[in-house]
């Protein structure tokens, strides 16, 4: 079987890496992919904005099937457009991402189907936005609506704060801003919560916990994630009860009733208030760096599953995992989630040997003349697999110092509520 990812970050390569070990697949293409990609697949450069251009690519080297990675792909509505090609894809449809692509669209949702969230206004222009949060409680959550990698939510402990936020976004930061969202701040301690879904079947598809502050003691500017650990420390028999009975499943019942199928990987952002769920947002695709983090527990055949989705037949799969406790910290750019140099070559990395449970997923990376060199802010995913959460995290210290690249850094404390000293 010959099988295609778009994508080319560290949940790309964390795919990729999976389903190499499947002894169904012959084949697999990365579009783009990564340095790391690029040892165990194809790497393919393509335009990934012009749907025709990837179809006729798709044909010329007969894919079976096409995994998409990234939320962008999705909300542009790229499963639509191969679906009506008759190509095989997992990942949902156009309306279905917009819970990803539209943070009104979801909040509608929520009221709609009394799903549990934060109270919130829609705001669409600078003027009636500053003129609520003059009278407002502080803190305030602010958030651009559409797509902004994991960086577009400010937490606004003051005035000045909550103002800054509203004037980068309205002035385009994340891109054309019609409008944003002003949120209530909820007090507790968030949770990712992962399903697939067939359309008619939902499976459990772990926990976990990222890191997303820039700066150790979760503080900073927002990133695409510093690290994770999985499981969660929060989840239990009845707290994934009630996150499946008030948000997951009238969520699906919801978009069904919009006439979409629900297809793929949903991830919940939960906020646990007192042991209530609450949902803070949806991504229509696996997290990164939670992709990452939670695949090395998989036991099962990852492409067995996707392929079980892809023909309706979920119910009849069976998913199994390791026990484990997983960890990963995100190695970055000096300077990252700002401005960062690109194109630094990492040192040291063929020096790395990886025990067996430990991983390197690469994110920002690309092979220059024959060198590992820094794209991106986000560069390398470590990640380990042990008895303890504190075992983990030391062995992934151990091989960052022993990498000790000069234009990368990272966060020490990845997993500080689960790790005693």
């Amino acid at each position: 079987m010959k099988v295609g990812i778009i994508g080319s970050g560290g949940r790309e390569h964390a795919i990729c890496h999976s389903l190499k070990n499947s002894s169904k697949i012959k084949e697999i293409y990365c579009f783009p992919g990564n340095a790391g990609t690029a040892k165990i697949a194809q790497n393919i450069t393509i335009n990934l904005d012009n749907f025709d251009e990837l179809k006729d690519f798709i044909f010329l080297k007969k894919i079976d099937l096409i995994i998409v990675g990234p939320e962008k792909p999705l909300v542009d509505g790229i499963v639509d457009f191969l679906e009506k090609n008759k190509i095989k894809v997992f990942g949902p449809n156009k309306i279905a991402a917009q819970l990803e692509g539209s943070k009104i669209f979801t909040k509608n949702l929520c009221n709609k189907y009394k799903i549990p969230t934060a109270k919130f206004g829609i705001f669409f222009n600078k003027k009636d936005a500053n003129t609520f949060i003059e009278n407002s409680s502080y803190p305030l959550v602010i958030k651009a609506d559409g797509l902004a990698s994991g960086k577009g939510v400010y937490i606004c402990e003051k005035k000045d704060k909550a103002l800054e936020a509203i004037n980068e976004i309205f002035e385009g930061k994340f891109g054309e801003a019609k409008n944003l969202l002003i949120e209530e701040f909820l007090d507790g301690e968030e949770m990712s919560y992962f399903i697939i879904s067939d359309g008619k079947t939902i499976k459990f598809f772990g926990t976990a916990q990222d890191h997303k502050r820039v700066l150790e003691g979760d503080i900073g500017k927002n990133t695409g994630g510093m690290g994770a650990y999985s499981p969660s420390r929060l989840i239990n028999d009845l707290l994934e009860e009630k996150i499946l009975n008030r948000i997951i499943e009238p969520t699906i019942k919801g978009l069904k009733e919009l006439g979409a199928i629900y297809k793929g990987f949903l991830y919940a952002g939960l906020m646990i208030v007192n042991g209530e769920p609450y949902l803070i947002e949806y991504n229509v695709r696996m997290g990164d760096p939670e992709c990452q983090t939670i695949l090395p527990k998989l036991n099962s055949d990852l492409l067995d599953i996707i392929i079980s989705c892809c023909e309706g037949s979920l119910d009849k799969t069976k998913i199994d995992w390791h026990n484990e406790k997983s960890l990963s910290v995100v190695l970055c750019s000096r300077g990252y989630p700002d401005e960062f140099k690109k194109n630094i070559p990492i040192k040291n990395l063929d020096q790395i040997k990886l025990n067996d449970n430990m991983y390197c997923y690469h994110a920002g990376t690309k092979i220059i003349k024959d060198e590992v060199c820094s794209v991106g802010g986000r560069v390398l995913n470590f990640v380990c697999l042990s008895k303890s959460f504190k075992e983990s995290r030391n062995k992934i210290h151990n091989i960052l110092n022993l990498l000790n690249w000069d234009n990368g850094f990272f966060r020490k404390d990845i997993g500080n509520k689960v790790i005693s000293e």
